[in-house]
């Protein structure tokens, strides 16, 4: 594959205009990330790669945050930061291996994680902003995973091998399950994403940990049936319940004023969002609201 790969616009990678700004612009995401992260947990390899190549469990969210700015800059950054990113992300993934138990080794680029790692991070951002409300019909939702086979193509996946609809997708991870199993390092992870260890840099955060739990919970309970079976970890909840809760977490984190919600992402992600407001702000956009204005059509510059 081209280190460069062609894109269109020189506005953003995506257009506000795109399934992929609706899904990545709403707070679910937040939910969507650990959701991903529960479900990549399932890939025995996968959870290898993580726990040997990862500082996951000294600093819980350092992942996280790398992960929604790998997703920011290849939503709504420029094609250059996005190739950017894609080459620094390549770079890292090339320098990495996995050692299972046997002494066996294999490296953290292989086609198959990489797609694992994809398929369970954008299928979480899709099902749960839906489940959560977002309103995205079935086109609309196809779409969004065939515009995502752009950004798989920037990790190093050839977007033709990347499912692209739903009925791909679904079809994906049917031929997956046989593979996947819940390892101790599994049960581990997860258990930590319930209920995470604070790193010194933010241990002002601890006194916040009981309210941690339900939002972890909340994450766990989004997964497929068949993964919640296979961790067994908390007990099951009515499924109601578990949407009325994501609901709720979905009205009150989209009520937040987009430079309060932006604070939550590392400093130079933060500036790439500004920098983005202003670039669509000279393109006729109404960004008053901020990015998430962006996305309704009558906030559009005419053609």
């Amino acid at each position: 594959m081209s280190e460069d790969l062609a894109v269109p616009s020189p506005l953003a990678v995506q257009s506000p205009r795109s399934a992929t700004w609706r899904v990545h612009l709403d707070r679910t995401m937040w939910v969507g990330g650990v959701r991903g992260l529960m479900l990549q947990a399932l890939h025995p390899l996968a959870m290898l790669g993580v726990w040997q190549n990862s500082d996951f469990r000294t600093d819980p969210f350092g992942r996280l945050r790398r992960t929604a700015d790998f997703v920011g800059r290849v939503t709504f950054g420029t094609p250059e930061e996005a190739r950017a990113i894609g080459r620094r992300v390549r770079g890292i993934h090339r320098s990495l291996r996995v050692v299972e138990p046997g002494g066996r080794v294999h490296r953290v680029d292989n086609p198959e994680l990489l797609l694992w790692v994809h398929c369970a991070e954008v299928s979480s951002y899709l099902e749960v902003a839906r489940r959560g409300g977002l309103a995205l019909t079935g086109p609309q939702a196809d779409r969004y995973l065939a515009e995502q086979r752009r950004s798989a193509a920037y990790v190093g996946l050839h977007p033709e091998d990347v499912p692209g609809s739903r009925a791909e997708m679904a079809a994906y991870f049917k031929a997956a399950r046989p593979a996947l199993r819940v390892t101790e390092e599994a049960r581990a992870a997860v258990r930590f994403l319930l209920w995470p260890k604070m790193p010194p840099r933010l241990r002002l955060l601890s006194a916040g940990k009981p309210v941690y739990f339900p939002f972890g919970a909340l994450c766990y309970y989004t997964l497929p049936d068949w993964a919640r079976r296979m961790y067994g970890i908390l007990p099951e909840v009515p499924q109601g319940a578990v949407t009325a809760g994501l609901a709720a977490f979905r009205l009150a984190m989209n009520a937040l004023p987009e430079p309060l919600h932006d604070r939550a992402f590392l400093p130079a992600t933060r500036r790439m969002l500004r920098d983005s407001r202003q670039r669509l702000a000279a393109a006729g956009y109404d960004v008053r609201k901020g990015l998430r204005g962006a996305v309704d059509p009558r906030h559009w510059p005419s053609p």
